[in-house]
């Protein structure tokens, strides 16, 4: 349910339950709210069967809450569809945003899922109107593209997975949501945990859910995420999703552990599978 939708429940809920006393004197207005136990909220039901989960099946995108990591691969072939071009930022006089384009470190061409572009161009023009200036370093990578980066990276280093590039098909940025957004200063320097201490990445972590997005990799989830801390790295997921998860200081691997425990209840009570099939997490042991 939306958040209106609830807050409504809330206000009827309360008119219903609560006893007032109204003592008037003037036009002054006293109200005295008795005990409120018993109240209970409208519920998500389909079909008769509730769906205990705080955000709602129509609030979420399956596609949009992918996950991607060593556990859950996405398939050597997976590419998101639409991918739209990011566009080089062209402003006029008054420095508006004349092309819908992003500042981008370098002229390489950089692709992403079409909502998540649209959503990234929104909060680069939020973030600039509110003095922060940022960057948008990589985008959409193909599997043959992080497969080279991968191995690449283990032969500069030993052999040893290091946690910096992740392993092909596991990385987020196939899904074409994901992307890595970086400050003025840091457009040219190697990218490590430090970049959080700047007040572009202090305002993305602050703000970034009001677009859709999320720090797909939190400092304090690097056990859970097996990535390293990265500031830098937005993930688009929609913004309900994005707020539920950065509210509770969620990853993106705890909401999906949450929201399939949810999807098991509603299944176990009765709930029809085809409301659900798309958001179930299929590994290569199902």
């Amino acid at each position: 349910m939306n958040g209106w939708k609830r807050a409504l429940a809330l206000v009827l809920a309360l008119m219903t339950w609560m006893p007032l006393t109204v003592a008037m004197a003037d036009d002054d207005v006293e109200i005295s709210f008795e005990d409120t136990s018993g109240i209970i909220l409208e519920e998500n039901v389909y079909d008769n069967v509730v769906w205990n989960f705080p955000v709602d099946l129509s609030d979420m995108d399956p596609e949009l809450v992918r996950l991607a990591n060593k556990k859950v691969l996405l398939p050597e072939d997976f590419i998101p569809d639409p991918l739209v071009t990011m566009k080089a930022r062209k402003e006029d006089s008054e420095g508006n945003n004349t092309n819908g384009g992003v500042k981008k470190v370098s002229s390489d061409e950089m692709k992403l899922q079409e909502e998540c572009a649209q959503h990234l161009v929104e909060m680069f023009d939020t973030a600039l109107e509110e003095g922060i200036t940022l960057y948008l370093k990589s985008a959409y990578r193909s599997y043959r593209t992080q497969k080279t980066m991968y191995y690449n990276r283990l032969e500069n280093n030993n052999g040893v997975d290091d946690g910096w590039v992740a392993m092909p098909g596991s990385s987020d940025h196939q899904t074409g949501l994901g992307c890595d957004v970086v400050p003025r200063a840091w457009r040219e320097r190697p990218m490590n945990g430090d970049m959080g201490k700047e007040k572009e990445c202090i305002w993305m972590a602050e703000n970034c859910h009001r677009f859709g997005f999320i720090l797909r990799y939190p400092e304090d989830k690097q056990d859970v995420t097996e990535i390293n801390y990265e500031p830098w790295h937005m993930r688009y997921v929609g913004v309900p999703v994005a707020t539920y998860i950065m509210e509770n200081g969620l990853c993106l691997e705890e909401f999906q552990d949450q929201l399939q425990a949810a999807i098991a209840e509603f299944l176990q009570n009765g709930g029809r599978r085809s409301l659900v099939e798309d958001y179930i997490i299929k590994t290569d042991a199902d």
